[in-house]
C-alpha cells in the first residue's frame, strides 16, 4: 500500500496522518491476518479470510452500509462488524483522494450473521451524531427481457439468449392471461453470476439490438424479495398462479380441499393468480407438494408458499437513505448505478405531513409530448411491465407494488364527514386483502382532503410508507 499524503481526522476531532492511516490499516492486517487490495474503486478486505477452503459464501450473506462518515476506514470498521459473525469480505468503496465514498459492502460466511448484522448495526451510532444504515445487499443476477414475440416458447427464448450472451442458466417465462399458449411478451433470464448479467445486459442494449427482428426492451429485474426462514417457517397462504381468468374461487377452494377436506380457510383471486388461506401450515406445505404442477380448468398451476410482508420494508429503507447504491429494491426503482434515487412523485400541490414527517418531496417528473407520426409502430404492453419512473402518482405506485409483490390490488373506501365551516371533507381507507400473513391489513391516513383526487392520493403515500 502506498503512502497517503492527505490528513483525515479521527472520531475524536484529531488529525490522522496517511502514515498513521496506513500503520492503523497494517496493524489490523497483521492481527487478523487478512489480506487488503485495492483496485477499481474500492478496496477489499478478506475474500477470502485466512484458511478458507471452498467456494464463497451464497447469495443473502452480503450486507450494505451506507452513511459511513467519510473519514472512517477499515480499523474502526471491521471490529464494530465483526460482532455479528465471521467476515468473509469487507468492500470498502474509496475516492481518488483516499476518503472513502460514505458507503461498503460486508459479506458474512453465514446468511445467518448477514442477518444479525442488519438486526443490531441497522441504525447503529458508529460516532456520535453518525448513524449507519445496513441492509441486505442483492447481488443481481437476472434480467428484464421486454417486447418479445408472445409466439415464443420458453426453449426458443433460452436457446437465443444463450447465443447472444454468455452464462445464462434459465428463463422464466409466463403464460399470457388470456391465452395460455402465447408468453406475456417478457421474460426473465437467469445468470450464473452478477458479473454475466450485468455483460449480457451492456450487449443488449435497446436500439442496437434486436431478436427475431424485434427491438427489445433490456433492463435488470427486481429482486426477489428476501424472507428469513424463520418468517416463511411461519406461512401458511399459498401462492398459485397461471390459473385461467374464468376460474373461480369455489373451483379453487374445492381443488385444493381434495387431498384433505376442510383444510382451505379461504381464497382470494385476482385474474390470473390468487392467494389460498389455509388454517394450519402443515396442510398448506403438503397442499403445495401436491398441487403445484396439476392442472385446474386446463391450466397447469404453479404453486410456492406466499412471502410476507416485511415491515422493515425496502420502502422504508429508501427514505432512510439505506439503500445501495448498486442494488435494487421491492418497490421496482431501475437500477441506481448512478447513485440517483427515484421517487414516489407526489403531486406537487399535495403538501402533507404523514406521522409527524414530511411526504417524500421527489424532482418534478419531466412530463413531455413528442410527435406521432402515422405509420409509427406500437406494441402492446402491461403497465407493470414498466419502471417506477414511468409513474408521476403514489396511486399508480402503490398498485406497481402490489402486483411486483404478488398481492391483491388495492381496493379504495371512501368516507366523508363535514368541516365546521360546512365544506365536506374526504379520506380514503386502503384495503390489501392479499398480504400473505393470514389476515385483512388496513391503512387510513390521519388527515382529510377536501378534493378526492388529493385524498386518493394522500391515502396511497400513506400506506406505501407504512408497509
Amino acid at each position: 500500500m502506498h503512502e497517503e499524503s492527505i490528513d483525515v481526522t479521527n472520531g475524536c476531532g484529531k488529525v490522522r496522518s496517511g502514515t498513521q492511516n496506513e500503520a492503523a490499516l497494517l496493524a489490523l492486517m497483521e492481527k487478523t491476518g487478512y489480506s487488503m487490495v485495492q483496485e477499481n474503486g474500492q478496496r477489499k478486505f478478506g475474500g477470502p479470510p485466512p484458511g478458507w477452503e471452498g467456494p464463497p459464501p451464497p447469495r443473502g450473506c452480503e450486507v450494505f452500509v451506507g452513511k459511513i462518515p467519510r473519514d472512517m476506514y477499515e480499523d474502526e470498521l471491521v471490529p464494530v462488524f465483526e460482532r455479528a459473525g465471521k467476515i468473509y469480505e469487507f468492500r470498502l468503496m474509496m475516492e481518488f483522494s483516499g476518503e472513502n465514498r460514505g458507503y461498503a459492502f460486508v459479506m458474512y460466511t453465514t446468511k445467518e450473521e448477514a442477518q444479525l448484522a442488519i438486526r443490531i448495526l441497522n441504525n447503529y451510532e458508529i460516532r456520535p451524531g453518525k448513524f449507519i444504515g445496513v441492509c441486505v445487499s442483492l447481488d443481481n443476477c437476472r434480467l428484464f427481457i421486454g417486447a418479445i414475440p408472445k409466439e415464443k416458447k420458453k426453449e426458443e427464448i433460452l436457446d437465443e439468449m444463450k447465443k447472444v450472451t454468455e452464462g445464462v442458466v434459465d428463463v422464466i417465462v409466463y403464460p399470457n392471461a388470456t391465452d395460455k399458449t402465447k408468453n406475456r411478451g417478457f421474460a426473465f433470464v437467469e445468470y450464473e453470476s452478477h458479473r454475466a448479467a450485468a455483460m449480457a445486459r451492456r450487449r443488449l442494449i435497446p436500439g442496437t439490438f434486436q431478436l427475431w427482428g424485434h427491438t427489445i426492451q433490456v433492463d435488470w429485474a427486481d429482486p426477489e424479495k428476501e424472507v428469513d426462514e424463520e418468517t416463511m417457517q411461519r406461512v401458511k397462504v399459498l401462492y398459485v398462479r397461471n390459473l385461467m381468468i374464468s376460474t373461480t374461487e369455489d373451483t379453487i377452494k374445492a381443488e385444493f380441499n381434495k387431498f384433505k377436506p376442510g383444510v382451505v380457510e379461504r381464497v382470494k383471486k385476482l385474474r390470473d393468480y390468487a392467494f389460498v388461506h389455509f388454517f394450519n401450515r402443515e396442510d398448506a406445505v403438503a397442499a403445495m407438494s401436491v398441487m403445484n404442477g396439476k392442472c385446474i380448468d386446463g391450466a397447469s398451476i404453479e404453486v410456492t408458499l406466499a412471502k410476507p410482508v416485511n415491515k422493515e420494508s425496502t420502502w422504508r429503507q429508501h427514505l432512510n437513505g439505506q439503500i445501495s447504491p448498486s442494488s435494487e429494491n421491492l418497490l421496482g426503482f431501475p437500477n441506481k448505478e448512478d447513485g440517483h434515487q427515484k421517487s414516489l412523485g407526489k403531486a406537487a400541490s399535495l403538501s402533507v405531513r404523514l406521522n409527524g414527517q414530511h411526504s417524500p418531496n421527489p424532482p418534478e417528473i419531466e412530463r413531455c409530448t413528442y410527435p406521432f407520426f402515422p405509420g409509427t409502430k406500437l406494441t402492446p404492453i402491461s403497465m407493470y411491465s414498466l419502471k417506477s419512473s414511468h409513474f408521476s402518482s403514489a396511486v399508480m405506485h402503490l398498485d406497481y407494488y402490489c402486483n411486483k409483490n404478488n398481492w391483491a390490488p388495492p381496493e379504495y373506501y371512501l368516507y366523508s364527514t363535514t368541516s365546521q365551516d360546512g365544506k365536506i371533507l374526504l379520506v380514503y381507507k386502503i384495503v390489501i386483502p392479499s398480504i400473505a400473513n393470514g389476515s385483512q391489513s388496513y391503512f387510513m391516513p390521519d388527515k382529510l382532503c377536501s378534493t378526492l383526487e388529493d385524498a386518493k392520493e394522500l391515502a396511497a403515500q400513506f400506506t406505501l410508507l407504512h408497509l
